[in-house]
């Protein structure tokens, strides 16, 4: 597998996305999506991935600051197909290797309540309940997590 970084606008980045979407939108079909802006997710310094098996892009994630001190991680995503084989357990170790050589302290992220496997994930990895955070305060679907860098 190769993670390599690419701009979230990129063709394979866009259909990742797009698929990320579909998959919420099947877990909540009454919420609405907390996607990204690509010109403003670029223009705050995101960085953005997307893992590789040979030539197919199998899954994507990204972070972008929220102050000098902490990012949040976004649109992490593995295609059903790739699932289980530990794909998105690295986007995540290499946007956290990225975001310490970056020189921040904190990483925030929220998914939702039905997404088990994302919540294990996090969890695995030494993220933390905290409380809703920015754009997710008063969403009841919403659960955020922090692990500091």
């Amino acid at each position: 597998m190769i993670i390599e970084a690419v701009s979230p606008a990129v063709e394979e980045a866009s259909e990742l996305i797009l698929e990320l979407d579909e998959f919420i939108a099947g877990l909540y079909p009454e919420s609405t999506i907390n996607g990204i802006d690509v010109s403003e997710f670029e223009e705050a310094g995101g960085y953005f991935v997307i893992a590789r098996v040979g030539t197919e892009a199998v899954g994507c994630g990204g972070f972008r600051p929220i102050d000098e001190q902490c990012v949040e991680i976004k649109r992490m995503f593995v295609r059903t197909a790739a699932r289980r084989r530990g794909i998105g357990r690295e986007i995540l170790r290499h946007l956290e290797a990225e975001v310490r050589r970056r020189g921040f302290c904190t990483m925030v992220l929220e998914t939702g309540c039905n997404n088990a496997e994302a919540r294990a994930l996090y969890e695995s990895e030494g993220y933390f309940p905290i409380p809703k955070f920015l754009g997710y305060v008063g969403i009841p679907i919403s659960r955020c997590y922090a692990k500091w860098a």
